[in-house]
Formats: structure tokens, C-alpha cells, sequence
């Protein structure tokens, strides 16, 4: 989970917290807010990361990318763990990111379906959230496009979801043998 504070600093990342209340790690976590695997350093790479320009697919489709808001900061709340989330340590990041003063938090975490707005521990924190004026963006998951697919559809936030674009990219490869194919994805 990550959000945007309402204070500038020079620095992107403006404060860590973690939680994890099963109280044990595995080898290759850290007990901190570190990300270990490159799911939060993603996820807030598409929130702020600053304009790379020259970025290509091997070569191909170069262009310059960028996060939605590049000036933005961020302070991260790292709530899952090899072995899971829980829905208290969600809970209480949401209530120390309202604590810190946000403007947004974004949520990439969610199951394969909807849950009950009263069981769900995102829908119940951006609710507090929306009560103290701040946004919460999450996930809408990753399943479908089938009906009763999308999760975190409370209507006090804003649900988003990956799409696809109608442009292919198309490219010449030699395998092995010297043998050209065209190559489309």
C-alpha cells in the first residue's frame, strides 16, 4: 500500500512503516518496509515514478515513462509477506497512513471476488479514509473479465483494473538454424 503524503521533502520516499502480526519471517524477508520481491516498488513506480526516457522492449516501442503524478512522494506501508496479508496490519496501515496526513492512498492488493463491504478490511480502511477526505485507489484484481471477477467495488473508492492496448508489436528473429520468423505480441 502506498500513499502520497501532503508534505514536499526533496526525497521520493518520505516514510516507511511495516507490519506483520504473524510475527515470524521467512529467509529471504527482511523484518522491515524493504521490498523483497518488486511488488511495492512497482505498484509505486506506476503512482510516482519520476520520466525515464529512451525505454524500449528490447529495442522496440521506445518511448519515455513515467508514474501518473512524478512530483509526487511517497510513503510506503508494507503489509504482506510471503505466507500472506493480514487484514489487521491493513487496517492499521490505513489508519496511520490517515494518521500521517495522505493525500491518496493507492491499494494493489485483492482477492478473486468482491467481498462484503463489512468484511473486507479495504473496503471498512478506505471507508475511514473517505471519512477524512482522502482517495483510495485499489485493485481490481487479477481475474477475469468474467462476471463477479473484480475486487475492492466499494463505491467510497476507485476501483482499477490493467487493460490491454489494440497495437501489436512486431519484430524480425533468426533462431537457431538461421531461420528468420515473424514474431507479433
Amino acid at each position: 500500500m502506498e500513499a502520497v503524503l501532503r508534505q514536499q521533502s526533496p526525497c521520493k520516499i518520505i516514510g516507511a512503516r511495516f507490519y506483520n502480526s504473524f510475527g515470524f519471517y521467512v529467509p529471504t524477508e527482511l523484518p522491515s518496509p524493504r521490498d523483497t520481491v518488486g511488488h511495492g516498488t512497482h505498484t509505486a513506480s506506476i503512482v510516482a515514478g519520476a520520466a525515464v526516457s529512451g525505454v524500449s522492449l528490447y529495442g522496440l516501442a521506445r518511448g519515455t515513462a513515467r508514474g501518473a503524478v512524478p512530483s509526487a512522494r511517497i510513503a510506503m506501508y508494507k503489509v504482506c509477506w510471503a505466507f500472506g496479508c493480514r487484514e489487521h496490519d491493513i487496517l492499521a496501515a490505513f489508519d496511520d497512513a490517515i494518521a500521517d496526513g495522505v493525500n491518496v492512498i493507492s491499494v494493489s492488493l485483492g482477492g478473486s471476488s468482491g467481498v462484503d463491504y463489512v468484511s473486507n478490511a479495504i473496503a471498512i480502511g478506505s471507508f475511514h479514509a473517505m471519512q477524512a477526505g482522502i482517495l483510495t485507489s485499489a485493485s481490481a484484481g487479477n481475474n477475469g473479465p468474467r462476471r463477479g471477477t473484480a475486487a475492492n467495488v466499494a463505491p467510497w473508492l476507485v476501483s482499477v483494473a490493467a487493460s490491454s492496448i489494440n497495437r501489436r508489436i512486431v519484430t524480425r528473429m533468426e533462431i537457431g538454424n538461421h531461420k528468420r520468423i515473424v514474431v507479433s505480441f
